[in-house]
């Protein structure tokens, strides 16, 4: 890379990626209801580091953010979803046409997922479950299948 593009880090300041990629982390932690604490337990690392981290202050390298998708159980891409584009990177048409978009990873799902398990009483998260697939045209599932 060269120093003009915007995935560097600028006099202290988290370049736009990093700040996205920690305030993922961030939110992910605050859904399921873990401590940076517990966080840092479960990676190796001290609370200090997860705070880092979600700041953007400190870049999380590859295998780093891996351990991370295992740690808050997502995939890595969950990550990136709806990701900024740096300004100098032109991707090409030929992978912009290839790409594919995880539903599952959209901030849209997420909001619905936290609400849908925001509802403490099973037999209206059921019937909840029954409206989004009927609306949806898809048929209905036996008792015994997991929802979500």
């Amino acid at each position: 890379m060269t120093a003009g593009t915007t995935t560097r880090r600028t006099r202290g300041k988290p370049n736009e990626i990093d700040a996205y990629v920690g305030q993922k982390i961030r939110e992910r932690r605050l859904v399921l209801g873990i401590s940076q604490e517990r966080l840092a337990d479960a990676l190796g690392l001290t609370f200090q580091q997860v705070q880092k981290y979600e700041r953007g202050a400190n870049r999380v390298g590859a295998g780093r953010l891996y351990a991370l998708s295992l740690a808050l159980g997502v995939s890595v891409d969950f990550f990136f979803a709806d990701a900024p584009l740096p300004e100098k990177v032109r991707p090409m048409p030929e992978a912009l046409a290839a790409r594919t978009v995880d539903p599952t990873s959209s901030a849209e799902t997420r909001r619905v997922v936290r609400a849908y398990y925001g509802v403490s009483d099973e037999r209206i998260r059921a019937r909840f479950l029954a409206v989004m697939r009927a609306l949806g045209g898809q048929p209905d599932e036996p008792e015994d299948a997991s929802p979500v």
